[in-house]
């Protein structure tokens, strides 16, 4: 486990989290973040996945506004974090993506994963970038917006039925947009469901979703 710098497509340098498994890599998964950095949360889900066998990297995507950021979930934290909401560029999240993708490119297969902010990048990066096996995000409430994008990979996507920031009709939107994606949608669960650092954490939901993520990354990059 480490802390490594990538270089985006347009030559800005950014940090990264890395896991590394044992033995053999089975491919790689860029892991992207919720709008609180690349923090305990994000670098746990990569060590997970470095158990099963994959090489993880989490990109921090907003080492171009302010290095190094990361935080928790307490109220104010919240608060801060949702500034970087203020004015999202979509575009240069896709290419710092990419660049973690690249890096990854020499063990095989390549997924990609993400949470609330994330999810919607991984949505994208399904879409706008070549070199992706699988997709799979999580909670993404801009998902919905990209809609009539194509993604060029199986892509999958988890929300909670009790999300307040994602109402039932932008899941429906999905649904009815990309009927080529998988689209699952837990009980009782709200935004975040699958962090356990989070007041909203659903142990139920968030074993089902992982199993099912896993699933699907063993079907398509095994």
């Amino acid at each position: 486990m480490s802390h490594i710098t990538l270089t985006a497509s347009d030559g800005f340098e950014l940090g990264a989290y890395r896991a590394d498994p044992e033995g053999t890599p089975r491919g790689g998964i860029v892991v992207i973040q919720e709008i609180f950095g690349v923090n305990a949360h994000i670098r746990s889900i990569c060590d997970r996945l470095a158990a099963d066998g994959y090489v993880a990297i989490a990109p921090a995507l907003f080492d171009r506004v302010e290095p190094d950021f990361e935080c928790g979930y307490s109220p104010e934290e919240v608060e801060q974090a949702r500034g970087f909401l203020a004015a999202p560029n979509w575009d240069v999240f896709v290419r710092d993506t990419d660049a973690a993708r690249a890096a990854l490119a020499e063990f095989g297969k390549v997924g990609i994963v993400g949470f609330c902010l994330g999810g919607s990048v991984a949505f994208l990066g399904a879409t706008r970038l070549e070199g992706f096996s699988a997709s799979v995000g999580f909670y993404g409430g801009r998902v919905a917006a990209y809609a009539d994008e194509t993604p060029r990979c199986p892509t999958q996507l988890h929300y909670g039925s009790e999300d307040h920031g994602i109402p039932m009709s932008n899941v429906e939107t999905v649904k009815s947009k990309r009927p080529d994606v998988e689209v699952f949608v837990y009980e009782g669960a709200g935004h975040g469901f699958n962090c356990d650092a989070r007041p909203s954490f659903h142990a139920e939901a968030a074993a089902l979703a992982w199993d099912r993520t896993m699933k699907f990354f063993d079907e398509h990059m095994g």
